[in-house]
């Protein structure tokens, strides 16, 4: 018979019945021979207190309901002592499954068989791993929204007052001409164009990292659609007093599978970020390069490093490296974390590096199937 079968709770209780008949016939046959030694034997001596007992007993009741109630209380304590362990085990798993019904307590069974029993204690114990997976994941959701909460509010509010304060001036007659009221109105119009950026932008992160709906994904010629864009940026890289370089370091076309109109706005943040931080170095690189399976872009600036201790954190949602969070000196810190939430979409990857003399932005996609299989 297979021992897989064998070592089931099914034979395990078989067995400790088995045994423990054995086991009880053997005890009840000894106590039989003990009691005829104790009664009839010539040796025993007949005014014993035990003696004279037995033989009532024997008399009275008769020794076959004596030999039935003690070959059941035999029978049952050795069932009792033979399935002590799997009961025993039994109680573990139940009080461990209590544990782990207390909210945020976790609790491990130790695994000792191969039975039911220890499949079942180790199913528990990855229940128990997920529901704390779950609870974490639960807690960290409760605290990305007060972040955010926190982030939004204080985005918000500075616009916001500087916007109150000098539509108040306006709405008071305290300004001394036209003139200084138009300053005022442009200031309080140039503050709402930055909210209406900063809502657009949080809008933005909302759908990208609560996943939006399937990307339409179409095969895409990632040298080209990257070099348009940078085409587009010119301008831009012009106010900066900026240039802008190509470096290809492969010689074919690398087609990826992504959806154009969300990958525009990763590129844009990127390129953007890149002027922001990078007018001091006067110039952008993009270079392009075939990895393995993968196409790689990286865009480049040549501006101030960014500190080691900041550059794990980058991509996250509202964070800056410069800490004033002056939209002077720096964006909605909303505009790296929407580039990875559409890379991510992508399934490719994002990551920095930053030395005094550059700091890179690369990028990640895997290749159509078919430029894989021609490679």
């Amino acid at each position: 018979m297979n021992a897989k079968y064998i070592s089931t709770i099914r034979w395990k209780f078989i067995w400790a019945f088995l045994l423990s008949m054995v086991s009880g016939a053997a005890v009840l046959m000894a106590g039989y021979q003990l009691v005829n030694f104790m009664v009839y034997s010539n040796s025993a001596p007949p005014s014993a207190p035990y003696t004279r007992i037995l033989r009532w007993i024997i008399n009275h009741i008769g020794s076959g309901p004596l030999m039935a109630v003690a070959g059941i209380v035999s029978f049952l304590i050795f069932f009792f002592i033979f399935t002590r362990k799997v009961i025993s085990y039994l109680e573990e798993i139940t009080a461990g499954i209590q544990q782990i019904t207390k909210l945020g307590e976790s609790h491990r069974i130790e695994v000792r068989t191969a039975d039911e029993l220890g499949v079942l204690a180790e199913n528990i114990n990855v229940m128990s791993e997920r529901l704390q997976h779950s609870l974490m994941e639960e807690r960290a959701a409760v605290q990305a929204k007060n972040d955010l909460i926190t982030g939004v509010s204080h985005d918000l509010r500075t616009p916001l007052t500087s916007i109150l304060g000098f539509l108040e001036v306006i709405e008071q007659d305290r300004c001394r001409d036209e003139l200084e009221m138009r300053y005022y109105v442009d200031i309080a119009y140039q503050k709402t164009l930055v909210l209406r950026k900063l809502i657009d932008d949080l809008f933005e992160y909302t759908r990208v990292s609560g996943g939006g709906p399937p990307l339409v994904l179409e095969r895409l010629d990632l040298k080209a659609f990257v070099r348009q864009l940078a085409e587009e940026a010119v301008p831009e890289l012009n106010l900066a007093g900026m240039t802008y370089t190509v470096h290809d370091q492969t010689n074919e076309t690398l087609w990826i599978e992504a959806a154009p109109y969300e990958l525009v706005r990763a590129y844009e943040n990127l390129i953007t970020n890149a002027i922001r931080y990078g007018k001091s170095g006067k110039k952008l690189e993009i270079s392009f390069a075939r990895e393995k399976d993968e196409a790689v872009v990286r865009i480049s600036n040549f501006g101030d490093m960014i500190a080691e201790k900041d550059l794990p954190h980058i991509f996250e949602r509202f964070y800056r490296a410069e800490r004033s969070r002056s939209q002077h000196t720096g964006g909605s810190g909303l505009g790296l974390a929407i580039a990875k939430g559409i890379v991510d979409r992508h399934h490719g990857t994002i990551s920095a590096q930053s030395d005094t003399y550059r700091t890179d932005f690369i990028t990640r996609f895997p290749l159509c199937r078919e430029q894989k299989e021609s490679a």
